[in-house]
């Protein structure tokens, strides 16, 4: 018997199970959010059935619930929150489609699925991709800017800009426009209401069935490692309901920023201090991740989490605005200056605000010294956030954006709720040194040093005069930090996109350890691994492909 077959026969299905799973696997995953591994067991009483079950009405839910039902299935749709829409509906509407789009074609650019797929596998920066994934994304790119056209998806009838990931070679993103304030339809304002609207009238006009507070809590699979997906297990309303699915289960959950155990996997920097975009509406727990593993679902591409790239800016990110919590514009910014009609405005408490000019402000760590030029960008400036600045235990710890009053009327902000939130994320005070004292953070380990702000101010204000940062490098130093009042408001870096997940293949199916197809399930979006690509276009392409491939399975119930 040769080695790799001695060792196949060694590490069996079965023999994972007791070992692994049963061990470091299932304490690993339950330490993370998993219930159990126990899914598969569940007796064989079904509370409801479909022939297509979705978990999350995102980008990816949705567009596979659309396509599924025009393939002929009955489908059902669960989400956890309120309302449908999840991180897409309060994203910036960019959609990178290309490989031959009308729009392209009306504005000349010229473009095909064949350059598409060169570009995107030979760009040095997504060279850790999946290319059979690659394929399918760019073989179905074109096709889903027309399917969105056709379910009402209105783009600005100009020409694509630049790619959004990958090389600036061809011109092939477009961004949606939502003109509408803030509402309960469009919780913070965001373009991305200008996608998930419309693909949620086209649904239900379609007769899918969206189960809104519905929370998912596991795959029912035969056997554990064996067999095929026969539905899910989720709970509303303190009911736990079993939920068959006749033909596949898609999972559309998200990713896993909203989990630190999770995430920690892949960086373990990234501690409980850092944001997550999109929050608070929408929360990317990982249970869609979780599940799946827990019935032997692959990861995938880990290391474009990891690497340091120009694709991977897209995860890690110097907050959109400063001074509440989740560093990202609740409430539509300057458009709406009142967060009353935002759904999320008792939890969001604060709008933020926008940095015109880095000049504007310093930036310090938890023990009130400066450690970067705050003019940087992408790893330049984060890298140095997620150093152990002073703090005990792990991650880097909180980042503050010190500022005087000359700075508030530079940018014309306005230091008050609702644009700050004054509970433990935005202080003032009358000097340096009362507000040192005045910072307190549950993620501020230890209190900041007044002797050391006040040094930090002192230091940055003689480059000032000296026209030269000479720590850090920071481009001319203009304005100093004189005139009381003084501020300090949450600075801290954000989480943003996964990039990594469940390894799937070209048709959206799951691939277990073993490298074999989990039959009847499928995944995309930020749930899914192996494409360094990030954003609304491959959650959009991968759904429709799992909604197809779904629909259309010859697997009988």
């Amino acid at each position: 018997m040769k080695e790799n077959e001695a060792t196949k026969k060694d590490l069996s299905r079965r023999d994972f199970v007791k070992t692994a799973a049963a061990g470091i696997g299932a304490t690993t995953l339950a330490g993370i959010g998993a219930e159990g591994t126990e899914a598969a067991n569940v007796p064989r009483h079904w509370d409801k059935v479909a022939d297509v079950v979705i978990v999350g009405a995102g980008a990816t839910g949705l567009s596979a619930s659309i396509e599924a039902m025009e393939n002929g299935a009955s489908v059902m749709v669960i989400e956890q929150n309120y309302d449908i829409g999840g991180h897409a509906i309060e994203s910036g509407g960019n959609i990178a489609l290309g490989g031959g789009t009308s729009l392209q074609k009306k504005y000349g650019i010229e473009d095909s699925p064949d350059r598409m797929f060169e570009d995107l596998v030979h760009w040095h920066d997504y060279r850790f991709s999946d290319r059979e994934i690659v394929r399918a994304y760019c073989d179905g790119s074109a096709p889903t800017f027309e399917w969105l056209i056709k379910h009402g998806v209105v783009f600005p009838d100009k020409s694509p800009d630049g790619a959004d990931g990958g090389p600036q070679t061809v011109k092939r993103s477009q961004t949606l426009v939502w003109s509408g304030e803030v509402s309960a339809f469009a919780p913070n304002g965001g373009n991305g209401t200008a996608l998930m609207r419309p693909l949620e009238a086209s649904a239900r006009k379609l007769g899918v069935q969206i189960l809104l507070r519905h929370s998912f809590t596991g795959l029912i699979r035969e056997g554990n490692f064996s067999g095929r997906v026969l539905g899910i297990t989720a709970t509303n309303q303190g009911k736990t309901l079993n939920i068959q699915a006749r033909k596949g289960v898609i999972l559309g959950t998200g990713g896993h920023t909203s989990n630190v155990n999770f995430r920690r996997i892949f960086d373990p920097r990234l501690t409980e201090e850092y944001q997550v975009v999109g929050e608070p509406y929408s929360r990317q727990t990982g249970d869609g991740e979780i599940a799946a593993l827990q019935i032997g679902a692959s990861l995938w591409g880990a290391a474009n989490q990891t690497v340091e790239t120009q694709a991977r800016s897209h995860i890690f990110e110097k907050p959109y605005v400063i001074g509440n919590r989740y560093g990202y514009p609740q409430g539509g910014g300057r458009r709406n200056e009142n967060l009353k009609d935002s759904p999320v405005a008792g939890l969001a408490r604060a709008i933020g605000l926008q940095v015109a000019d880095y000049q504007d402000l310093i930036h310090i760590n938890q023990v009130g010294r400066r450690f970067v030029n705050e003019t940087a960008t992408g790893f330049d400036w984060w890298n140095p956030c997620l150093e152990l600045n002073g703090g005990k235990g792990e991650g880097g710890g909180p980042i503050w954006a010190i500022f005087d009053a000359d700075a508030v009327k530079r940018e014309g902000w306005v230091c008050a709720p609702p644009f700050v939130d004054p509970d433990g994320w935005f202080f003032t005070a009358t000097s340096p040194a009362e507000l040192a004292r005045r910072i307190v953070s549950k993620y501020q380990m230890q209190p900041v040093p007044a002797i050391a702000l006040e040094e930090t101010v002192a230091r940055y204000n003689s480059f000032v005069d000296a026209g030269k940062d000479a720590d850090f490098g920071k481009p001319a130093p203009k304005y100093k930090i004189q005139t009381p009042p003084f501020y300090a408001a949450w600075s801290t870096p954000c989480v943003h996109d996964c990039i990594s997940g469940l390894r799937i293949n070209g048709k959206a199916q799951v691939i277990d350890l073993w490298g074999q197809v989990i039959p009847s399930l499928y995944c995309g979006g930020e749930t899914a691994g192996g494409f360094n690509q990030h954003g609304l276009a491959k959650s959009v392409t991968f759904g429709r492909i799992a909604g197809r491939e779904a629909a259309r399975s010859t697997i009988k119930p």
